[in-house]
């Protein structure tokens, strides 16, 4: 939908999970770039000076009466995978967000997600999936030599910060007049309203699970959860039942879009079809498939075992 602003094309999307809705609506939003600098730098230094031990701004809270604010379960989640250090910067950064007058609190919550994301007790190689937290040094194979976990976050809010303001800058200047708009719902039930085409990357059967992937960001942040309603997710497996489902409820949703469209009108779908489930999808949506493009995909942050390839499927509407 950035992409859709930059070319002037107006756009709608609809998304099960909270964490992407906030991340697009941020990504969207117009800012006044001199107020917006000052909230973020004015945030990084309440709390750069509540956590030095030597000052003493920390006699006014501690982390235990921040972190008694939240559930059980995101207490549980939070003290697993942060050093104490670390999840002591990353709630007193929220708890400013939370009490102070700011008017971009939705952005402030990306950097701090995006901080959580790299302070996590895990391996530098495997920030996408880690499967447990990682409290002893390693051998790193991002880079080649024994790594430690990390036992800080405010280190990662100040380069998110920087590089949060020099991102809406540069989008600022590039940025249009078209109008985006994002929903948080469930794209099989929803009506869509008139469309000229779909640009979507669908989620892939059995392989992710799209809010356990962003735990970091629902637990910390307290977003609603509902992976009951993802599409495919691995903790469904890819047994045939399991793809036949996907494939009943991909085609539920493509069938919806559709029916906004005008003849003519085109859906490019990106996906990795390694179980070949999309020439059967595109029969059940009744649409000709005009080309099939793959790629390889090999510009990753996370260490993969094996090659990664996609397909892009060009549908028209007949």
């Amino acid at each position: 939908m950035v992409q859709a602003n930059e070319l002037a094309i107006n756009s709608i999307g609809y998304d099960i999970s909270a964490f992407n809705i906030l991340l697009t609506r941020v990504k969207l939003q117009k800012y006044n770039l001199p107020k917006l600098r000052k909230e973020i730098l004015d945030i990084l230094e309440r709390v750069d000076s509540a956590t030095k031990r030597d000052r003493s701004q920390l006699k006014l809270w501690t982390q235990e009466n921040i972190i008694y604010k939240i559930s059980e379960e995101d207490n549980n989640y939070l003290r697993a995978w942060y050093d104490h250090n670390a999840l002591n910067e990353l709630l007193t950064y929220r708890h400013f967000i939370e009490t102070e007058d700011y008017e971009y609190k939705d952005l402030l919550k990306i950097i701090l997600s995006r901080s959580a994301r790299s302070a996590r007790l895990t391996t530098h190689f495997d920030l996408d999936f880690p499967k447990q937290p990682q409290t002893e040094p390693y051998w790193c194979y991002k880079h080649s030599r024994k790594c430690f976990p990390t036992t800080e976050a405010f280190k990662f809010l100040k380069r998110y910060s920087l590089d949060t303001i020099r991102r809406i800058k540069e989008f600022s200047l590039k940025r249009t007049d078209a109008v985006g708009k994002v929903y948080h719902a469930n794209s099989r039930n929803v009506i869509f309203p008139p469309i000229d085409g779909v640009i979507t990357s669908p989620p892939y059967v059995g392989l992710i699970d799209y809010h356990e992937q962003h735990a970091y960001a629902y637990h910390l942040l307290g977003l609603e959860d509902r992976r009951k309603n993802e599409i495919g997710p691995a903790v469904n497996g890819s047994s045939q039942k399991a793809q036949l489902q996907y494939q009943e409820d991909l085609s539920e949703v493509f069938q919806h879009a559709k029916n906004s469209m005008p003849p003519g009108g085109r859906m490019i779908v990106v996906a990795a079809d390694t179980k070949q489930l999309y020439g059967e999808i595109a029969k059940l949506v009744g649409v000709e498939v005009e080309a099939i493009i793959h790629r390889h995909v090999n510009r990753r942050t996370g260490r993969r075992s094996n090659e990664f390839y996609e397909s892009i499927f060009i549908w028209r509407k007949k």
